[in-house]
């Protein structure tokens, strides 16, 4: 058996052991060691695990992540959820479908401090639910709603699965939170939209909240200029050049937790719990690394992405076509995984395809197909695929906010969850449309700023 066989034989067996559900981490890395061990024997195989995590771990710029982690752990356990929600209320409740509004606007808003899409979901679940209950919204409407809403943590800065793809791009990663910033607000527009045009249809989906009193409107908007100083402070120092990320995310840390102790809502226990957390969910993350590593050598050594860049070129396939391709591929790769892996997994086979139709590393937007040099491509790309990663979180059968929605709505069945988000699944398709056909709207803020 040749290196490409045995390169795309690993490949299939590496489908298998994820359809049947073996943990994502420990399917790459059995696939990965042994592929190396058949490629070039057992020693090669032991000197790369020799060298490998520590090489792979000790990148600066990795340093990043259990630093926003612990940032969304914390503030997940100091109420800026729940002030999030009573002012996004306070704003838009009055609406017919406002308190799910509300939700959304407060999922957005929660996103911007946590850059966890399972956490927003989870943490918003447990305040908005009862409200949507409380004012009789469908169950199919309510916790469709906050299911779809948690999606926008992975993209509103700041996003830990943004980090990863800026790393294994070798993107700049405060570039790359730029370039998100209005495909985030786009979202929020599109899902708010989304619920006005559902309870024209349904009335009595989303019936009218309470209309806040003057005196709540102003109380709750003043409660939540702390989560605002926060973004600012983090995001807005990371783009006019204040802090790199790391620096950036320390700083956030702080600011939450004192934020925290601050309004007595932050324990020593509460601090204990989103250390424990941080320290699972970035090991998590960190094997999951190891994993792509070491399925990235065997693939490169069995010449896998070099073939299917090849073939995609030569293909005659129009490179629009082959984007959208591409794109589609990740959608059925959400079926099976989570986001993280999702990105670990396909990205390293997906992007040496484009920049090989772009017309290599070094192509400039005059001779490009896409009409933009490598860089923006990159840019491009990256926050496309994420969109589509988005929609892996409200897709069956993984679906993992649905899961977690459903688990929270009792006495709601998951069919009922998966109906509630279909509205914004097409949605999110529509954003997809919106910002293959408007490059700019993603390249905008960066270039600006860049400039």
């Amino acid at each position: 058996m040749d290196s490409l066989t045995t390169g795309f034989a690993g490949l299939g067996v590496l489908i298998f052991l994820i359809a049947i559900r073996l943990p994502i981490a420990y399917a790459m890395i059995v696939v990965g060691g042994v592929g190396i061990t058949l490629l070039n024997g057992p020693a090669i195989m032991l000197s790369q695990l020799k060298d490998l995590a520590y090489a792979q771990f000790s990148v600066y710029d990795l340093s990043v992540v259990p630093l926003f982690v612990l940032m969304g752990a914390i503030a997940s356990r100091s109420g800026l959820s729940a002030d999030l929600f009573r002012a996004a209320n306070a704003w838009l409740g009055w609406m017919r479908g406002g308190v799910a509004m509300s939700a959304i606007a407060a999922c957005a808003g929660f996103g911007a401090v946590c850059g966890s899409s399972l956490a927003t979901a989870s943490t918003m679940g447990r305040v908005a639910l009862p409200e949507l209950k409380r004012y009789n919204y469908s169950n199919r409407l309510g916790t469709g709603t906050i299911a779809a809403g948690g999606v926008l943590g992975i993209l509103i800065p700041p996003s830990v699965v943004l980090i990863i793809y800026s790393i294994i791009v070798e993107a700049n990663v405060v570039t790359m939170f730029m370039a998100a910033l209005i495909p985030g607000l786009i979202a929020v527009a599109f899902f708010i939209l989304t619920i006005f045009l559902y309870v024209l249809v349904a009335p009595g989906a989303g019936p009218k909240g309470q209309a806040a009193t003057r005196d709540e409107f102003i109380a709750s908007t003043l409660n939540i200029l702390p989560v605002g100083a926060v973004f600012v402070v983090v995001i807005g120092g990371l783009y006019l050049g204040f802090f790199n990320p790391t620096p950036a995310a320390a700083v956030g840390v702080v600011m939450v937790t004192l934020i925290g102790l601050l309004r007595r809502k932050l324990s020593w226990l509460d601090g204990r719990e989103a250390l424990l957390e941080t320290a699972r969910t970035a090991g998590m993350i960190y094997l999951i690394l190891l994993g792509a590593e070491m399925l990235k050598i065997f693939m490169a050594r069995g010449g896998v992405p070099q073939a299917m860049a090849e073939w995609m070129a030569n293909s005659g396939l129009a490179p629009m076509t082959t984007l959208m391709i591409l794109l589609f591929a990740l959608i059925l790769l959400g079926c099976l995984m989570d986001s993280l892996s999702m990105i670990l997994l396909a990205i390293p086979f997906f992007w040496p395809v484009l920049v090989e139709i772009n017309g290599g590393d070094w192509a400039g937007a005059d001779t490009s197909p896409f009409g933009m040099g490598t860089e923006d491509l990159k840019i491009w790309f990256g926050i496309l695929a994420l969109i589509v990663v988005e929609l892996g979180l409200i897709t069956p059968p993984v679906g993992m906010n649905v899961f977690i929605i459903s688990a929270q709505a009792k006495g709601v069945a998951m069919s009922e969850t998966f109906l509630g988000v279909m509205p914004f699944f097409i949605a999110e398709l529509v954003r997809v449309a919106v910002l293959i056909a408007f490059p700019a709207l993603t390249l905008w803020l960066p270039s600006i700023l860049a400039g």
